[in-house]
């Protein structure tokens, strides 16, 4: 029997209140985290200032020496520029691009010769677009001084901050919600399993629970992990009964929700094809999540309950 998803009498209600609980919440939080973002980010931005000579000097030989410099070479530029779009603008391969910025190493297998004239392509759009209003002295020549750098330092680093502190929000959100979980189970008698553990989904142990744990799903001839958030087997559970599973969703506005409504969908069909339609494969929701976005996810058969009122697990036969 669903608990909200087959209530759209309070689904207004349940909106207005997660709203007031995730910007209580973000007001707390975020002036916190992009301060600690924004004083990393400024130490990242004058290392990198250091490294290239106050951007006079970015040759291929100091973007390989320096590959961390690539991601904030990218908000000196006038627009910032995506990674995504450097890798167009540049002509470069996209592995060369993400091996830079998401493992801080040039690919190892990479040509020499092909390796430098990608560093060039990329160092000459830094230097085509280089931002002069924030950097002044690459359009004069003259030696900046100490607070021209600062300055330019802070700017680059506000730039920077939005990329940064959004993933470390998401994941706050994150570990927030899992701890309301896990408060409430462990309030109601439920014990989390051993780190490492491997239960098959149809043989999980009553009265148990994990977090991050990967469930084989069929994948046209294949088989894949996805990944759930938390994974439930009530205490008295009946012979053969599968786990539920949970999925924690926060948003911070009403524009990207309807954009991830279908990555849920989809992975209930997959669970679905996968394990019957006995699964039962839940949300658990904090902050902007309109009326669309939750007649989507009804009409598609997944129930939700709220972090405001997480109690709702009962509810689901917990």
């Amino acid at each position: 029997m669903p608990v909200n998803a087959n209530r759209p009498d309070r689904w207004k209600a349940d909106i207005a209140q997660s709203v007031d609980f995730y910007n209580d919440w973000f007001l707390r939080f975020a002036p916190q985290a992009f301060r600690e973002t924004r004083i990393e980010a400024t130490k990242r931005v004058l290392a990198t200032f250091q490294q290239t000579r106050n951007l006079t000097d970015i040759a291929p030989g100091v973007l390989h020496a320096n590959p961390t410099a690539v991601e904030t070479l990218r908000m000196t530029t006038a627009p910032p520029i995506a990674r995504d779009r450097l890798i167009g603008l540049a002509g470069v391969s996209p592995n060369l691009v993400r091996s830079i910025e998401l493992r801080q190493r040039v690919p190892n297998r990479m040509n020499r010769e092909q390796l430098r004239a990608e560093l060039q392509r990329m160092s000459d759009v830094f230097q085509k677009l280089a931002d002069v209003d924030i950097l002044p002295w690459l359009a004069s020549g003259n030696e900046p001084s100490e607070e021209e750098i600062y300055r330019a330092a802070t700017i680059v680093a506000d730039r920077l901050c939005g990329a940064v502190a959004n993933p470390v929000i998401r994941n706050a959100q994150e570990q927030r919600q899992l701890a309301a979980i896990r408060a409430w189970l462990d309030a109601h008698g439920y014990r989390v399993i051993d780190p490492g553990s491997q239960f098959r989904l149809d043989a999980f142990p009553p009265g148990r629970y994990g977090f991050r744990v990967n469930v084989p799903v069929k994948h046209g001839a294949y088989h894949v992990n996805v990944p759930i958030d938390a994974v439930v087997m009530p205490k008295h559970a009946q012979p053969n009964e599968l786990p539920l599973l949970v999925e924690a969703k926060s948003a911070g506005d009403f524009t990207n929700t309807n954009k991830r409504r279908k990555e849920e969908a989809t992975k209930n069909a997959q669970l679905r094809s996968t394990y019957g339609n006995e699964v039962r494969y839940v949300l658990c929701l904090c902050g902007y999540f309109d009326t669309g976005y939750l007649g989507y996810e009804a009409a598609e058969g997944i129930d939700w309950v709220w972090e405001h009122r997480v109690e709702d697990l009962a509810e689901l036969g917990l």
